[in-house]
């Protein structure tokens, strides 16, 4: 479990409604436990994520703080700073960014990050709620938490796009962003990402579980039936690159850390991958030409036709 609004929530992982009783979740852990607990055959990472579950939840204290998102653990999964002396609360984490004062030049950013991915969530959660019923605030702890998981995700596609382009934006004026770049029927393209190594199409994405990569594809418990994100990204990125006229260098799938056991899954084969998938982390050492061919790229041309060219969603 992570604090992403993708994942599972602890009353999912332990397979009761947040309405239940006290006694019912207790029940329902040690049953978990039964169920899962290596020593009798089950499988240990859900055992742990029965046990963390049970952290979150599991005394009145804890699940009062979970239920309202008062507190948060350390790691959170926007940029969004709190008011000063305030305590970090989810609602901080689920809102969209605040601009930062930065006196360190940043990359060269265009488009809204996340802005599609949370329009669409929007959509989803007012859908949900009931079409006409007013909400006092879309991104209240409660609320987000209590929407099917599917909505959730939608929120959680936002949070890891701005994620992506905070990590982009630290790398300084050498590099250019463009978000949210407009596919024709493939959709968008998350981010198009300039460096004096190469361009790169990248797609931001939490499906809420750890991922491997089988059959040249993404597979996963959490994701949609049908969904196949390495051949949706090869088709999203192609399409930009008829619509400009300009060559990608390579393709990644940026994830959340906890998403996959490597720094950096190759997909297809070694000398010419399909997509990189891509821990958050390391995205950064992936960007900087670890991955690219040999040779640059003419910055400046390619900058300049792109600018002339993309169109956003």
């Amino acid at each position: 479990m992570t604090d992403s609004p993708a994942d599972a929530t602890p009353y999912e992982v332990l397979g009761v409604p947040a309405t239940a009783d006290d006694e019912t979740l207790r029940r329902a852990y040690r049953r978990a436990a039964r169920e899962t607990h290596p020593d009798l055959g089950g499988d240990p990472q859900r055992f742990r994520r029965v046990q963390l579950a049970w952290e979150r939840v599991g005394t009145p204290a804890a699940r009062r703080a979970y239920d309202t998102g008062a507190l948060r653990s350390s790691g959170t999964t926007s940029s969004t700073s709190a008011p000063s002396g305030q305590p970090w609360t989810d609602r901080d984490a689920y809102a969209p960014p605040t601009a930062r004062r930065e006196s360190r030049p940043r990359a060269r950013s265009h488009g809204h990050p996340g802005g599609r991915s949370r329009e669409v969530f929007l959509a989803a959660e007012r859908e949900w709620v009931g079409l006409g019923d007013p909400i006092e605030d879309p991104y209240d702890p409660a609320l987000v938490r209590s929407a099917p998981r599917h909505v959730r995700r939608l929120l959680g596609e936002a949070l890891a796009e701005e994620a992506t382009a905070a990590v982009v934006a630290d790398m300084g004026i050498g590099v250019t962003v463009w978000h949210d770049l407009d596919a024709g029927a493939e959709g968008k393209l998350d981010h198009a990402v300039l460096t004096p190594t190469g361009l790169w199409a990248v797609e931001s994405i939490d499906w809420g579980g750890p991922v491997t990569i089988e059959h040249g594809e993404v597979v996963g418990e959490t994701l949609a039936p049908g969904e196949r994100p390495v051949k949706e990204l090869v088709r999203a990125a192609r399409a930009v690159q008829k619509q400009t006229r300009v060559r990608f260098t390579g393709r990644l799938l940026v994830v959340p850390d906890g998403a996959v056991e490597d720094d950096v899954l190759v997909v297809g084969p070694d000398r010419k991958p399909t997509a990189l998938v891509v821990r958050r982390s390391a995205l950064r050492q992936v960007l900087s030409g670890r991955w690219s061919p040999e040779g640059s790229v003419d910055v400046f041309d390619i900058r300049d036709r792109l600018q002339q060219t993309v169109r956003f969603v």
